[in-house]
């Protein structure tokens, strides 16, 4: 079977599965027909893989992600007045958008996983731990978009009919258990340079071992940084043990974790051209032409509406026609092509930065760690030329923003939400200081994952953002705050409602965008 047809079958799959029903093992074969060609545990973890983000469904993508953690990280805008300019965007949060990042990975992620771990255990152990790996991979995503999920006692039933969730620390503590154990498997298989068992399915290393260690150890160390204002101790543990690996982290662009989606078009050129449905946002203006970023012209074209200019749009403003904001400028797709970017080897080198700020051991200096995350940013696309003079700037700064279509949503020079932070490290400055800088330039160095940026945006408030103009919340979420998650799906409450009613309980708080996760500190 090709590549392509594994895909096509795959992505059909993705498309007409009953997401509802995350109790029903999508793959009921017989034991002798899982070998010899391992298929049959090789393809359940291409469609994980697929759906981390659901590339072969534009539609489902947009509500997924893009309309979710691509607009609230200020990556990204759409020009698009939804439901009357009621949605997402000005808080007023739609549940039939809102439920697909959870139907996603209980339809295509945990059941998937849970075949292969169920039918490799004990027998290759290399699947099994792959499966470990991409279920913490897509996982913690969902978790930092809704808070207390269900992980470990996924398909355990109560004598109620319910299932129970994880709080969010026990669901991040099984995160590092998964990992760590992936890791420790998976190491020994890199270290003894067999022949890889997954290489025909894998569609972001192609069966390297040491890659997916790398990979591993990077994302540990994530999700260590992520809960280092929630719990300390913990952080420090998991963080120093990814950072002491001997096989490293992601560490060149050519490490970065890419999902190959082949000849399926990419859901943001869909969504961007196909639908006009997304634009630059106005911190992305702001802060790129303000530091005369040399990777502006990589992530975005200029915009149709004005020469020579980049336009963004302002995040929850008032749009009555979506004419107004459609001439704004566009994703530079080019650099996308046909892959999902879900994690970069910059992104290490910020979180090494940050490791050093807090003293952890084999972070190294936080000064190099921040200018190998520009270097690495810049040679991912092809800019090491030019990443000197921008290292050595200390005055270009972050500029106002103005909206030629409506100067209500300006943000002026003297706005408390406009950053003044430049580019060039300080050694003098506040550790606070230094995290500003950084989380800045990790946001930059991240797109387009907004899942992630967004993360990163609560966790530390950087970079600063501009809160939304247009608030339909009802108070549920201040605007000075922003949105700190998104609430539980109204198909758990239908379906698993006393599930759900002991996860709002474990949540700290009303099931609303207001609400801050357990790692959020901010």
């Amino acid at each position: 079977m090709t590549t392509a047809s594994v895909l096509c079958g795959v992505l059909f799959s993705a498309c007409t599965k009953n997401f509802e029903d995350i109790n029903r093992n999508p793959y009921d074969f017989n034991e002798n027909e899982l070998m010899p060609d391992m298929k049959l545990l090789g393809e359940p973890l291409i469609q994980t893989m697929l759906n981390i983000m659901v590339s072969g469904d534009p539609a489902t993508a947009q509500v997924q992600q893009n309309l979710i953690g691509d607009i609230f990280s200020g990556y990204m805008m759409t020009p698009t007045p939804f439901e009357s300019n009621r949605n997402n965007s000005t808080y007023d949060l739609l549940d039939n958008w809102n439920n697909h990042a959870w139907t996603v990975a209980y339809g295509n992620v945990m059941p998937n996983c849970k075949f292969v771990q169920e039918k490799s255990k004990g027998r290759y152990s290399d699947f099994y731990a792959w499966a470990q790996l991409l279920r913490v991979a897509a996982m913690h995503r969902v978790s930092d978009v809704y808070g207390p999920i269900i992980y470990t006692k996924y398909t355990t039933i109560n004598k109620d009919g319910s299932i129970d969730y994880d709080t969010q620390q026990e669901a991040y503590n099984a995160f590092f258990n998964d990992l760590d154990a992936a890791i420790d498997t998976l190491t020994v298989y890199a270290q003894t340079n067999v022949p890889s068992n997954f290489a025909a399915f894998d569609l972001a290393y192609k069966g390297d071992y040491r890659q997916w260690v790398k990979f591993a150890n990077t994302l540990r160390l994530r999700l260590a940084i992520r809960i280092s204002k929630a719990d300390p101790v913990k952080a420090r543990k998991e963080g120093e043990a990814s950072l002491q690996h001997p096989l490293g982290l992601l560490t060149t662009a050519q490490d970065n974790f890419n999902i190959n989606i082949g000849a399926v078009a990419h859901p943001l050129y869909v969504i961007c051209y196909k639908w006009n449905d997304i634009r630059m946002g106005a911190p992305m203006e702001s802060i790129m032409t303000g530091y005369h970023d040399p990777r502006l012209p990589c992530y975005f074209a200029s915009s149709s509406s004005r020469d020579s200019s980049y336009d963004g749009i302002r995040n929850g403003v008032s749009i009555t026609s979506r004419d107004t904001y459609t001439g704004f400028s566009k994703l530079s797709m080019a650099q996308l092509g046909n892959k999902i970017q879900l994690m970069t080897a910059a992104e290490a080198w910020f979180l090494k930065a940050e490791a050093a700020l807090y003293g952890w051991k084999g972070a190294g200096d936080a000064y190099t760690d921040y200018e190998n995350g520009i270097r690495t940013s810049f040679s991912q696309y092809k800019l090491d030329d030019k990443v000197n003079a921008y290292l050595k700037n200390h005055g270009y700064k972050p500029k106002p923003y103005t909206d030629p279509r409506n100067a209500a949503n300006n943000v002026p020079d003297s706005s408390p939400y406009l950053s003044t932070i430049t580019i060039q490290w300080e050694h003098g400055v506040s550790t606070e200081k230094k995290l500003e800088r950084i989380i800045t330039q990790k946001w930059i160095a991240m797109f387009p994952e907004g899942e992630e940026a967004w993360a990163e945006f609560r966790r530390t408030g950087y970079p600063r953002l501009f809160p939304v103009v247009v608030n339909y919340s009802g108070g549920s979420i201040p605007t000075e705050r922003f949105i700190r998650r998104i609430n539980f799906p109204q198909l758990e409450y239908a379906t698993n409602p006393q599930g759900v009613k002991r996860a709002v309980a474990a949540l700290g708080g009303p099931d609303n965008g207001g609400t801050a996760l357990w790692w959020d500190k901010q």
